[in-house]
């Protein structure tokens, strides 16, 4: 069993709907990560930016990003986690893909399509939940919006980890933090948030805040508003494991089934 995790987080500006180019800035950018890590986590589309133009920028989950993914996991010996668009059945999709570095990949697609901009009508929601198990360490990815929704959220598998990807702009990076603090306590698991910083194509405005907190709701993060940066953080077994004996809080979880 692995008792710590060592996970980059990779908070960057994108260039709009230009694959090419992201995916040598963050070449660049892990390049510069200081110390081996297990995982780099990027932000949601970081390929794109936050774009409602699909059938300009999708891929096929053969294509070139997924390849890039692929070949920056075997490089760094860490798996490599973001979300982009893709191509699938004819549909478009907002993927999340956990790439390790042996190639083989897990995904998510965004159960919470963001509907005050539209997304629902240009992207197909995905229905499944996802746990991904990596270096005994249990682990949710979602993605920007799912954060709101709690129950989506609600820690039935004992994961270990929740992670977000995003592209949450300014005017609401409140809720951002407050939320990604409170799915932190609720759940009593690390809870982390990847958010991009920058002006994108449409002129949204992010400002970053990208954070982990730990199962009480520490901050364990000290991420700069606004500034490109990468910061390591180290998870610990022994953190949930303590705490989750001591207090007990999830033996009085409410039981329910979801449904579409």
């Amino acid at each position: 069993m692995q008792n710590e995790l060592k996970i980059a987080l990779v908070q960057s500006d994108l260039v709009w709907e230009n694959p090419k180019e992201n995916c040598d800035q963050f070449t660049k950018k892990i390049s510069d990560i200081p110390e081996e890590v297990d995982i780099i986590v990027l932000p949601e589309m970081f390929t794109t930016g936050f774009t409602m133009n699909a059938a300009k920028v999708a891929e096929p989950m053969h294509g070139d990003s997924v390849a890039w993914m692929q070949e920056m996991a075997k490089k760094t010996n860490a798996a490599i986690i973001g979300s982009l668009v893709i191509e699938e059945h004819k549909s478009y999709y907002n993927r999340l893909l956990f790439v390790e570095p042996s190639g083989y990949i897990s995904k998510y697609d965004k159960r919470h399509t963001f509907t005050l901009v539209g997304e629902d009508k240009i992207y197909k929601a995905g229905t499944e939940k996802v746990i991904i198990n990596y270096k005994d360490w249990k682990i949710s990815p979602l993605i920007c919006y799912d954060l709101r929704f709690p129950v989506w959220a609600r820690n039935i598998a004992d994961y270990d980890v929740l992670l977000y990807v995003a592209n949450w702009p300014k005017p609401r990076v409140s809720a951002w933090d407050a939320l990604l603090k409170a799915r932190a306590i609720e759940n009593m698991s690390y809870c982390i948030g990847v958010n991009r910083v920058g002006v994108d194509g449409v002129n949204s405005e992010y400002s970053g805040h990208s954070a982990c907190y730990d199962v009480l709701g520490n901050l364990i993060t000290s991420f700069m508003p606004n500034k490109v940066q990468t910061e390591i953080v180290k998870l610990e077994k022994r953190h949930i494991e303590a705490y989750r004996n001591k207090l007990k809080f999830l033996d009085d979880r409410d039981a329910f089934n979801l449904t579409n």
